[in-house]
């Protein structure tokens, strides 16, 4: 059997688009030869569409662009992904379903049996697990047809991934026992750059453990804060990986059970390239699919601003970016002149403006209320505000969206201003620590120096009082995200931490700050997600507690 494996980017709700894209894709696939096509879960509506889920109309939507789709498919047959509605009298009113399409109309439904409720998934508050096991029959070939989860029946622990906790129902276990030729699994898996390996890990070796082929389609994309890397892969039943698909873009192959032909993988690359990559198109699409074009932001002369501005670049054109260039009395002159010629080598449009006297008059109208106390925080954070106010004011007046350039680590320990460059529609880098930033800084200069390198090497500063740097406040970076990273990500406890090797009195610190600061997130703009453990979605904590 010929199976095309169309790896495509959906938009959530879009219902008339992702049809057209698939009937489109399933025309194509026709007249080159193929039997079946397979597109990822929940491919009709876009993944996931929360509680757009609890609407009527929207159901009623997706089920009739599911049969849109069956009347392209004759003479060939479809697999796509779509909500069902749940006729039984128990549980949810929904299950999420592969619709196997052909000869016009909706052959079969496959219910998905593992619904997951971690990290940013909520799939059990919509859907009712399924309970029923069959196989496709279809052109002499017996089609076992998974769900995400269905086939990998296994998850990473919270604590490391590599680890792995068998749910409580196998769904493989029960399809091997009908005798399938194949296995289909249609997905909608995100990307995380400490999960990517995991995911081909059980894949491998479920081919491995039932001597099956695997088709594995994912979808590639970003909605909002998830991004999809595709990778969609063919792998033989000895867990050979035979074919694989682009990453981060759309991509769409062939592959004949019969004979699959010789080896075609992706090139292998680091975790750097792959977060750049991701966001690049994070960014890309929360504009394409929102309806904006240009984007603006503070170019401070410091290393965050600076990647955020290559990002958007490459993301959105230079044409698209507008930055400003914010000095106050305490910018340093390299700041400024770093920030100006970068700009001027991504040939990006830039303005100098001075904050210093809006800056004068905010300190001048409170000087009544603030007589008698200590400059410090509250005089500093003036600044950041100030500079936030000029940067809506651009946004506002042109349409353009205020790009937040905050890293993980500054975002983990509330290390910026509510209001002021906390500001922003979409947040860049919240997911990227600090030490991933400067990595990416180098990454991004690997043919020639784009970022000055007298923005890498110095010391980072917020520059809001007289020869200010970060580690006045902070641990050096290279400590802090260590233990940051074994506190989210690994959601080790103070003790395991200190077990590390790192001094007690600054892991209870770095915690205290990161539990401190949970209202400042809870207000922060939607951060593009690149870990197994992002703010937001995928890490409710409480805003008020004393854990």
């Amino acid at each position: 059997m010929k199976v095309a494996l169309a790896q495509l980017n959906y938009i959530i709700g879009d219902f008339d688009g992702n049809a057209a894209k698939m009937i489109e894709t399933i025309e194509r696939a026709k007249t080159e030869g193929a039997d079946l096509v397979v597109f990822s879960e929940l491919s009709v509506t876009g993944y996931y569409p929360h509680d757009l889920l609890e609407k009527k109309e929207f159901i009623r939507k997706a089920e009739e662009t599911v049969k849109r789709i069956a009347e392209a498919c004759c003479g060939i047959a479809a697999i796509v992904g779509a909500p069902r509605i749940n006729e039984n009298d128990r549980g949810k009113t929904l299950f999420n379903s592969a619709f196997f399409l052909a000869d016009g109309g909706v052959r079969s439904v496959h219910n998905k049996t593992l619904l997951p409720t971690y990290d940013i998934f909520d799939e059990y508050r919509h859907f009712e697990p399924n309970r029923d096991f069959n196989v496709v029959e279809y052109q002499n070939e017996r089609i076992a047809i998974t769900i995400c989860e269905d086939l990998w029946d296994e998850q990473p622990t919270a604590n490391e991934f590599g680890k792995n906790k068998l749910y409580q129902v196998s769904p493989m276990e029960e399809l091997a026992k009908l005798n399938p030729d194949f296995v289909v699994n249609i997905s909608a898996s995100p990307f995380s750059y400490n999960q990517e390996n995991w995911r081909k890990d059980v894949l491998v070796n479920k081919a491995k453990k039932f001597s099956l082929p695997i088709f594995y389609v994912n979808q590639t994309g970003a909605q909002t804060e998830l991004i999809f890397d595709g990778g969609s892969v063919f792998i033989d039943k000895s867990g050979e990986i035979v074919k694989e698909l682009n990453y981060f873009e759309e991509d769409y192959l062939i592959v004949d059970t019969a004979n699959p032909g010789a080896r075609k993988l992706q090139p292998e690359t680091n975790h750097i390239e792959k977060i750049h990559d991701a966001l690049v198109l994070g960014i890309r699409d929360y504009f394409l699919k929102m309806g904006f074009r240009q984007a603006t932001l503070g170019l401070s002369g410091g290393i965050d601003s600076a990647v955020t501005l290559v990002l958007a670049e490459r993301a959105l054109g230079a044409e698209n970016v507008r930055v400003l260039l914010l000095p106050s009395k305490y910018s340093s002159d390299h700041s400024v002149e770093d920030a100006r010629q970068l700009a001027e080598n991504l040939e990006i449009r830039y303005d100098v403006v001075n904050i210093q006297k809006a800056v004068d008059a905010f300190e001048n109208e409170l000087a009544p209320q603030f007589k008698g106390t200590a400059s410090g925080i509250a005089e500093e954070n003036i600044q950041a505000r100030a500079r936030g106010i000029y940067l809506m004011a651009i946004s506002n007046k042109f349409g353009h969206i205020l790009l937040n350039t905050t890293n993980k680590s500054e975002c983990a320990v509330g290390y910026g201003t509510l209001y002021g460059d906390m500001n922003g529609g979409l947040a860049v880098l919240g997911d990227v620590y600090k030490t991933d930033v400067f990595a990416m800084a180098r990454f991004m200069n690997k043919e020639r120096e784009i970022i000055p390198e007298n923005t890498i090497v110095k010391p980072p500063s917020a520059e809001l009082r007289p020869d200010q740097k970060d580690t006045d406040s902070l641990p050096e970076y290279a400590v802090l995200d260590e233990i940051l990273f074994s506190f989210i990500e690994q959601n080790l406890s103070p003790a395991e931490i200190v077990n590390k090797g790192f001094d007690p009195e600054m892991v209870k610190k770095v915690i205290r700050m990161v539990n401190t600061n949970e209202y400042k997130r809870f207000q922060a703009a939607p951060i593009l997600r690149v870990s197994s453990k992002a703010f937001g979605f995928g890490r409710k904590m409480p805003l008020v507690a004393r854990y």
